[in-house]
């Protein structure tokens, strides 16, 4: 199974895979919640889990660390 976005771009953009599970779960409820996904290459999914995938893989979603967890 091929997986898309590739793991290894997703894990280039962040600092560990649990901050990547983090940043992706408040992605998709962003997106749930009804913010416009600024991914480009989606690869015709409308699930919101993936479209934030997509968008960290292309830098469009980011991240600060806090001392309270994740901005």
């Amino acid at each position: 199974m091929m997986v898309k976005p590739p793991l290894k771009a997703l894990e280039k953009r962040v600092d560990s895979k649990y901050t990547l599970v983090t940043l992706a779960a408040k992605r998709a409820r962003e997106l749930t919640d009804g913010e416009e996904c600024l991914a480009t290459d989606i690869h015709n999914t409308d699930k919101p889990v993936s479209l934030a995938f997509y968008e960290i893989a292309e830098g469009e979603v980011t991240y600060k660390r806090t001392k309270e967890g994740i901005k």
